[in-house]
């Protein structure tokens, strides 16, 4: 299986040859999607917004497929698999920035990040072992994502910001 994303020295990036099966898909759209992009989920730096986007975009990607009059398996495996590497790989890019700064906080998030793999994981394995993946197990997805960017990432930003600007001031001078 090609993962979707994979971690890359520039950050994540889209692996060679992954392109969904479109196929079979319903061409039925809902108006709007199930989760979207909006200016309380922006943190301001520029590397984890476009992570958390593509992270909106695969849950969103995910609703569509299990919302379709015949949500195919195979599709659904794909981006759950998909979701879950993209996750952990994001959850990497953040810890290690926390840690080139020092972050003080970086044990209490990483425990988030690592409570919410191992949640995603059990699901992706019962999905794996022949249960479904469904709209609830989705939407406990989304509310945590929500959660998580808007209270649990925010709070870093003061402290990431500061240290962001301390090292540019460095390399500038």
């Amino acid at each position: 299986m090609v993962f979707p994303y994979g971690l890359s020295r520039k950050g994540l990036r889209p692996s060679a040859g992954y392109a969904p099966d479109n196929t079979n898909r319903q061409k039925r759209r809902p108006c709007m999607p199930f989760m979207p992009w909006t200016a309380e989920l922006e943190l301001g730096l520029p590397e984890i917004d476009d992570q958390h986007r593509q992270l909106v975009a695969l849950t969103n990607a995910l609703h569509d497929e299990l919302s379709a009059a015949s949500p195919r398996r195979s599709a659904v495996g794909e981006i759950w698999e998909g979701l879950v590497d993209y996750t952990h790989n994001h959850f990497i890019v953040e810890e290690v920035l926390f840690q080139q700064h020092d972050y003080a906080e970086t044990p209490a998030h990483k425990a988030e990040h690592d409570g919410f793999t191992r949640k995603a994981m059990d699901l992706l394995t019962r999905f794996d072992g022949g249960q479904e993946v469904t709209l609830e197990a989705l939407e406990f997805l989304k509310q945590w994502l929500v959660h998580h960017i808007c209270k649990v990432d925010r709070a870093y930003l003061p402290f990431m910001r500061e240290a962001l600007q301390a090292q540019r001031t460095v390399a500038l001078a």
